[in-house]
């Protein structure tokens, strides 16, 4: 991805269908705007318009933004006073890329699924019978006042 000066992401790439936080640290950053709103929009038509404040910190201003499945990241800032810091009219434009096939999990569509999960369901309630047992019958055991029933088979 082509880098702009002061402005920043917390990835190397854009990918489709994320989360991604931006940092801006640009013109109106250093200018000692109190508030600054990020603008944005997805593709040539700027397409699922949004505008949203952005948290000031030491480090610039910062928000977090969904990606969608689009080809292109239009941003553009502005403050409180309604000025605006849009690239010099061209906007701040970043490609965004399709999430690879690979890095998707798929779940298994075997037999063997359901069965792996009923052992580790009976596993974790053999645990959790164990771990009540110690819970209920060692303090007993340890005070003494544990008396272990005798049956008496001669009546």
């Amino acid at each position: 991805m082509e880098l702009v000066k002061n402005i920043f992401f917390n990835t190397d790439k854009l990918i489709e269908n994320s989360t991604v936080k931006i940092s801006y640290t640009g013109k109106l950053f250093q200018e000692n705007a109190e508030e600054v709103f990020i603008h944005y929009g997805f593709g040539n038509s700027w397409e699922n318009l949004n505008e949203i404040k952005m948290t000031k910190s030491e480090l610039g201003f910062q928000a977090e933004i969904e990606l969608v499945s689009n080809d292109t990241l239009n941003l553009c800032f502005r403050d409180a006073n309604n000025e605006w810091d849009n690239n010099e009219g061209q906007n701040y434009i970043f490609p965004i890329e399709k999430a690879e096939l690979a890095l998707v999990v798929k779940e298994e569509n075997s037999i063997e699924a359901p069965r792996k999960l009923r052992k580790t369901y009976l596993w974790s309630k053999k645990i959790r019978l164990a771990v009540y047992k110690i819970i209920t019958y060692l303090p007993k055991i340890i005070s003494g006042n544990y008396k272990r029933k005798v049956h008496n088979d001669e009546q």
